[in-house]
């Protein structure tokens, strides 16, 4: 028996393919397997090639394989363009439907299997992707009862019959592989997995969970490719805890409508992606100026402009940390597993709040929709930190406002909530005094910069930088960010030489004393990052003194995220 092995459907966008990928993949998880998946998409509603890439293993794995076992396809485009990853021995299951022919060069097995015929013979050609299912799961020796448990799930609010139909088309692609096959393949059949219960969710679906639990009621949104998902979770969650979504005529009014909720007490958030975050930098700037707690999420993908929607990239980093003109204090994280995307969002809400400041969860395509195993949450981890906000106030001296701006030692004011008796007081983008009056007066001007700016002196998330550090003095260390840390922990597993690893979790303000130790001792610094300039690698050049010798750049910037044999690769040759 193996311990892991990668499956990849492939076809049109819009053929079904989603539903294949989840049953299959929902039911592996409740067998105990670890997964790691990653979806190639088009910028389109339907039409254009899509595949859905599942690395299947009984042990953890946080990264994309190197290559495939089994291909499934639904059109011969899909053999065409993915055939090449087959590993040596490799199959492929195709729809008989379209004649399917094996590309020149490729040693791999080919089994036709009318997909859309059997589905047919069952009254509908839409259920071929259950045909489908059956086939994968019986190569693999997999209980189909597991697979028609959650076909029941899935497919139950539409009836028994339509339930009944699909479980035939699950057992029917499942006979008719056994009958080519002569039963499940040895070279593919995996050990047991544990059984133990996990979490199977993309890191949108942890960050909109992550909110929820934090206390987040309102969420304002423009739809955005890779964002969506974390909008259209908490459209289905948010209500049965009190809150709601509102969909905005633009990322403008959603970042101000966040501001404004917050400003109002309510615990608010938005998320968008690289284009819509450019359109916000004027709202982030006017949380920094009144001193207003925001949480805004980012989810990386291709660009400059309209860019690759759909593709993975890292390019915003600049963006986050230098965007809004002017200078205000900001904080920006990035969580790089599914579980801290979860516990990244809820402390987000709280440093948003304690320290009166915009806060930006910075996550990358990868993570956002690479549907994952997790282990299960613990929620007794929350906490609720609403920080400084004053009540019970004093009468106000005539003539006189509540100082919602007063100089304190930390230049953290207390705030107040609308309505709050005695806690009247101005809110202005424009510079102003102690009771947010107006002021263009200089010494004030120099005071309340001073004020704000101090407030995050210091500032640390825990684990503001991820170590994996086992040796003294590393001939290499390797730093990413994201969700490049599973890929570099493969990578550096067929290494030869001594390797210590670090995720900078926290971009802003950056933890230049906590890295620096790190990187005095390495003989060489590696920073693995999905843009093509280096972003990650300049901030640390900027803020930790005496390393640029040592600093080297691995950089893909082409739409797909970093394999481990090419992490391995660029290693290798650079420490030669």
């Amino acid at each position: 028996m193996i311990s892991q092995l990668s499956w990849k459907i492939g076809g049109q966008q819009g053929e079904g393919l989603e539903s294949t990928d989840r049953i299959f993949s929902t039911a592996l998880n409740r067998l105990g397997y670890y997964l790691y998946g990653y979806r190639h998409f088009s910028s389109r509603i339907k039409g254009g090639h899509t595949n859905n890439k599942i690395r299947i293993s009984t042990y953890p794995i946080r990264a994309i394989s190197d290559d495939l076992d089994i291909l499934v396809a639904f059109d011969q485009e899909t053999i065409d363009l993915n055939a090449r990853e087959l590993r040596e021995g490799g199959i492929i299951i195709a729809d008989a439907k379209f004649n399917p022919t094996l590309p020149e060069g490729i040693s791999a097995t080919l089994y036709a299997v009318p997909f859309t015929g059997i589905a047919e013979e069952l009254g509908s050609s839409l259920m071929k992707n259950m045909v489908a299912t059956g086939a994968s799961a019986a190569l693999l020796g997999l209980p189909i009862d597991t697979i028609k448990e959650v076909v029941q799930e899935e497919f139950g609010r539409k009836g028994p019959a339509v339930v009944e139909k699909n479980m035939e088309a699950v057992s029917r692609g499942a006979q008719y592989m056994n009958d080519l096959t002569g039963g499940p393949l040895e070279k593919f059949q995996l050990a047991p997995g544990d059984g133990k219960q996990r979490l199977f969710m993309i890191g949108n679906e942890a960050v909109g969970l992550g909110a929820i639990a934090a206390g987040c009621r309102i969420m304002a949104a423009y739809p955005i490719t890779p964002a969506s998902e974390i909008m259209e979770y908490l459209i289905k969650k948010l209500p049965q805890f009190g809150g709601t979504v509102v969909q905005t005529e633009d990322e403008i009014a959603a970042a101000t409508m966040a501001i404004g909720a917050n400003f109002g007490g309510v615990r608010a958030m938005t998320a968008s992606a690289g284009p819509g975050l450019s359109l916000m930098m004027e709202a982030i700037g006017l949380a920094g100026m009144t001193e207003t707690p925001v949480v805004i999420v980012d989810t990386q993908r291709g660009g400059p402009s309209t860019g690759l929607p759909t593709k993975q990239e890292q390019s915003d980093l600049n963006a986050l940390v230098y965007g809004t003109h002017g200078e205000i204090p900001k904080v920006v994280i990035a969580p790089s597993t599914i579980e801290e995307c979860f516990y990244d969002t809820v402390e987000a809400f709280n440093i948003a709040e304690k320290y009166q400041v915009p806060v930006i969860v910075m996550i990358d395509l990868q993570l956002a929709l690479g549907k994952q195993s997790s282990e299960m949450l613990d929620f007794d981890k929350v906490k609720i930190e609403r920080g400084n906000i004053a009540k019970d106030l004093p009468p106000l001296q005539e003539n006189r406002l509540f100082k919602r701006y007063e100089f304190t030692a930390d230049g953290i004011s207390p705030r107040v909530i609308p309505g709050e008796k005695n806690g009247l007081h101005h809110v202005t983008g424009v510079e102003h005094d102690e009771e947010g009056r107006p002021s263009e007066n200089s010494a004030n001007r120099r005071k309340m910069m001073d004020k704000r700016l101090k407030k995050l002196a210091g500032f640390r998330i825990q684990d503001a930088i991820k170590v994996d550090a086992p040796h003294e003095e590393p001939d290499l260390l390797i730093i990413g960010m994201g969700s490049t840390g599973g890929t570099i922990d493969e990578a550096r597993s067929r290494l030869d030489v001594k390797t210590n690893h670090i995720t900078i979790r926290q971009i802003a303000p950056f933890p230049a004393d906590e890295l620096k130790p790190y990187i005095e001792k390495a003989k060489l610094v590696v920073v693995v990052e999905n843009n093509a300039t280096g972003q990650l690698a300049n901030q640390i050049k900027l803020h930790v003194g005496g390393c640029h010798d040592k600093i080297r750049n691995v950089l893909k910037y082409d739409g797909n995220p970093f394999l481990p044999s090419e992490l391995y690769n660029a290693c290798k040759e650079l420490t030669r």
